[in-house]
């Protein structure tokens, strides 16, 4: 990139960066002492507010940039990911919004614990959330260190790993001193500036083929080099058996992974009623529905101006298709609006990024101190305030991010939290489903529900493709692979199930009657809910 976009990029990215940090100045300045005050922003927020601080944190540089980029290199099997993200929340909608909201306080294991043995449950509940959350936070930072690398025109393998430790420290910096109120005005911020940039976009793409969105397609296709096969299912994941199982595991981890996200549960317990959460989650469905529908249009446009080829060569995983669109449609490289328009777009996905990876480390920090610490700490032993330690874990967890993310980064960030939502659908929602609707549900079952989903999702994935046995892997150098899918779902979802099921069905404590009665009444009036 010339001097020129660099300098407006950067000029942009420091705005963001300053106000973000102006925010959380603010807000720390508020008592943030309270649990409640630092994990949900002490209750206060409006369904609008909640519903566009979701959809901040739903719309992440897996969305912006992967997703798009997908649909560039692959055509319509990319779009997989628009509808998968996109469905995935009439399963949170109908199953899950307003019953968590009621049955939890914090964390996920809350809501499990209110009728289990605690001590057992958190451990398990914790690990799972933190795993998932670390899984989703490289895919952040790997976003970032495309992005940057474009932008300084790929020079050397130092501006992405700064770039990647950049981001890990700002995001320990708003988690440590704004909490969930700092947090949430940011992903509110970052929502608007990312709804805006796609709009812009997508009338800019519809404008320069007329409105005709068939001969957008048809131009793409033609561009790709596939011909009608682009607009067809099958290029990505239907050369074989394998691809096509890869197709419908990654469907089942994308429809059903969201309900068992950490940082999105969290936001949950940011609004003072289960009918404001029900309301944000409508808000959320209709601007991440319109923003996903854009996606489609930005990915093709990329196909049919910049080329498959272009942007593979720019990033091999498409993360950049996104910026190359905007500095075509701006006018070129060399042109005023080209260069205004790439900035803008860089500095809306680096935005995009520093925000989601604010609520992730959020909510994975508040499950090491309210889940981890409350239930391992020593009895007897002087205790530590929740909120100290969390502030402490968010170091450590960031530390971890950009460790991976440095390991990661050449892999597709929509692939990326493909995987975590794939963790997430196996250990989280099959132990969070069981404790709202199984009477008869125990310790036991939800114990092994959730390792029995989260050993096999990270051990199949360390044995996939992903990791070894092919030049696109982690480490092409190696070969341990010994499982053919590259997404653990198909296989570790019906096993978290199971393991639940069958950890039920063999413990010899009796399930809690009173216990249940109290739970169900709680979770569907709201009867004694925080």
């Amino acid at each position: 990139m010339t001097g020129d976009h660099q300098t407006a990029a950067l000029l942009l990215f420091g705005a963001f960066v300053a106000v973000t940090l102006g925010i959380t100045t603010w807000v720390s300045r508020h008592r943030q002492g309270s649990a409640e005050e630092f994990y949900a922003g002490g209750r206060l927020f409006s369904p609008m507010e909640n519903g566009f601080a979701i959809a901040g944190d739903y719309m992440s540089a897996a969305s912006f940039l992967g997703i798009s980029g997908l649909i560039a290199l692959v055509g319509y099997d990319g779009m997989l990911y628009s509808v998968g993200f996109l469905v995935a929340w009439l399963v949170v909608l109908c199953l899950v919004a307003e019953l968590v909201r009621n049955c939890g306080r914090f964390t996920l294991a809350d809501v499990v614990a209110a009728r289990m043995r605690e001590r057992p449950v958190r451990i398990a509940a914790g690990t799972s959330s933190v795993t998932v959350s670390v899984l989703y936070l490289v895919a952040q930072m790997v976003g970032a260190g495309s992005l940057v690398a474009l932008l300084l025109g790929g020079t050397g393998e130092a501006a992405r790993a700064w770039t990647v430790v950049g981001v890990g420290v700002l995001m320990v910096i708003y988690v440590s001193l704004g909490g969930m109120r700092a947090t949430t005005w940011i992903q509110i911020v970052k929502a608007v500036l990312l709804l805006g940039g796609t709009v812009a976009l997508t009338v800019l793409v519809l404008l320069r083929f007329h409105g005709d969105f068939n001969r957008l397609l048809l131009t793409a296709a033609e561009r790709s080099g596939h011909g009608e096969a682009f607009l067809a299912p099958g290029l990505a994941y239907g050369g074989d058996w394998t691809a096509r199982f890869d197709f419908i595991s990654l469907g089942l981890a994308l429809v059903l992974g969201t309900a068992g996200l950490p940082h999105i549960l969290s936001r949950f317990y940011t609004v003072p009623t289960a009918r404001a959460a029900r309301r944000s989650v409508v808000w959320a469905i209709g601007l991440i529905g319109g923003f996903y529908l854009m996606t489609i249009v930005l990915g093709f446009g990329a196909a049919a101006l910049i080329g498959p080829d272009a942007v593979r060569a720019s990033n091999a995983s498409g993360n950049t298709a996104v910026p190359l669109l905007a500095l075509d449609l701006g006018g070129g490289a060399d042109t005023t609006g080209g260069t205004v328009l790439f900035a803008v777009v860089a500095a809306v996905a680096f935005a995009t990024i520093l925000a989601v990876v604010a609520g992730i480390t959020l909510a994975s920090s508040a499950s090491v101190a309210h889940d981890l610490y409350a239930s391992l700490r020593r009895r007897g032993g002087k205790p530590r305030s929740e909120v100290a330690v969390a502030r402490v874990a968010s170091v450590g967890i960031g530390l971890v991010a950009i460790a991976l993310g440095l390991l990661a980064r050449d892999l597709n960030v929509a692939f990326l939290v493909g995987l975590a939502f794939a963790v997430a659908a196996s250990a989280n929602l099959p132990v969070l489903l069981y404790s709202l609707f199984w009477r008869g549900f125990t310790t036991r079952g939800a114990v092994w529900a959730v390792y029995g989903g989260l050993i096999p999702a990270v051990v199949l994935v360390l044995l996939s493709p992903v990791v070894s046995g092919g030049p696109a892997s982690l480490f092409p150098g190696a070969d341990f692979q010994l499982f053919p899918l590259q997404n653990p779902g198909l296989v570790s979802i019906p096993l978290g199930f199971l393991a639940g099921w069958l950890g039920t069905v063999t413990s010899g404590e009796a399930p809690d009657e009173a216990k249940h009665a109290e739970t169900e009444v709680r979770s569907l009036t709201g009867a004694g809910a925080v």
